[in-house]
């Protein structure tokens, strides 16, 4: 008798703790009150047509200079946050920002330097697109044109560019090879004194825009490829900024050429290179009458899905085409050369 009190004693005793936890089991799946989804569950089939990309480059670098090692160091060189998505069948968004650049609101566009891309674009029909907000401009060139986690080094115009503008675009595509591109940008992110010091006898444009046209085409079943921009800044009365890029790509199989032409004619030192060789005393603002031209190649050859080889070669040359200076004998000012030889390996092999 004893036996069958303590058995039922012990059975007693393990039910209890199985009933309070079904209990809290129901009320935890019965009850959501306190368990709110942050994003409500009728909202929640939007995360499908949206995406979030993380650009990442991580570094060990061993600088020179003039040949002399001067140090090693480890850095982020690039970190680029990137998301997009569909709000509509017709309507996208982009967003990216970069956190390796300071972020400082600019003077003119008012949004962060540091913010590559946020805009929205509109599909009007299948092949008549709208773009509006802080953009990548279509400057042209393959090398313009690429992933920036991909470049080692950029050529001297891409370098010290305003790449990203505040403005609206206009894309068409005219079959599935060829697409034209018309845009109305933002000259600069910063004010004209900014950028371009107090120049004396210069009427400030009151609408500084910069207007570009591009065309990307492929031909013979994709192996010649092109990305071809001309673009005008209107910075000041009679003062301008002439642009022209010829990107041009020819696949091969596994072997890749590419050739870039830059032709930049400043009448304002907009890539400023020019300006920096000058000392301040002799001119405390940016010089007129700049040119710049670039000649960029990149060979490269996919041996396997995972490795590649490839070369980089950079021409940059500066010229200043002024009077100004009596005691200058020429208008060339400068040369620059780049070679860069790698040897990629690609983790996964869709790399």
């Amino acid at each position: 008798m004893k036996t069958m009190q303590e058995l039922r004693l012990v059975v007693l005793l393990l039910l209890v703790p199985a009933f309070f936890s079904a209990q809290k089991r129901e009320m935890q799946t019965g009850d959501t009150t306190y368990y709110k989804t942050l994003i409500p569950e009728e909202k929640q089939g939007l995360l499908k047509n949206m995406s979030m990309i993380a650009n990442m480059r991580f570094a060990e670098r061993n600088e020179f200079t003039n040949g002399d090692f001067t140090g090693s160091r480890f850095v982020n060189e690039q970190f680029r946050l990137e998301i997009k998505g569909q709000v509509t069948d017709k309507v996208y968004f982009r967003f990216r920002d970069r956190y390796t650049r300071a972020q400082t609101s600019e003077s003119v566009d008012n949004i962060s330097r540091s913010t590559d891309m946020a805009y929205v674009r509109v599909d009007v029909t299948d092949w008549f697109n709208i773009s509006g907000g802080k953009m990548c401009a279509s400057w042209g060139g393959i090398e313009f044109d690429m992933n920036p986690i991909d470049i080692y080094e950029y050529s001297d115009i891409v370098e010290y560019a305003d790449n990203f503008l505040t403005g609206v675009r206009f894309n068409f595509k005219l079959n599935s090879k060829h697409s034209l591109t018309f845009e109305g940008l933002d000259s600069r992110t910063k004010t004209f004194n900014e950028l371009y010091g107090a120049q004396p006898d210069v009427v400030v444009s009151k609408v500084p825009m910069a207007f570009v046209a591009n065309w990307m085409g492929s031909m013979f079943n994709g192996k010649f490829n092109t990305i071809w921009a001309y673009a005008y800044h209107n910075e000041a009365e009679n003062l301008g900024m002439h642009y022209l890029a010829l990107g041009n790509q020819l696949k091969l199989g596994k072997f890749t050429l590419e050739y870039d032409f830059q032709y930049s004619d400043e009448d304002l030192d907009r890539t400023t290179i020019v300006s920096n060789l000058i000392p301040d005393s002799l001119y405390a603002y940016s010089v007129k009458n700049t040119l710049y031209i670039g000649h960029w190649l990149h060979l490269h050859y996919r041996i396997t899905k995972k490795w590649n080889v490839a070369l980089v070669g950079v021409w940059n040359i500066a010229n200043w085409n002024s009077t100004a200076d009596p005691l200058k004998n020429t208008n060339h000012i400068s040369d620059s050369y780049q070679y860069i030889p790698t040897i990629e390996y690609y983790p996964t092999p869709t790399g």
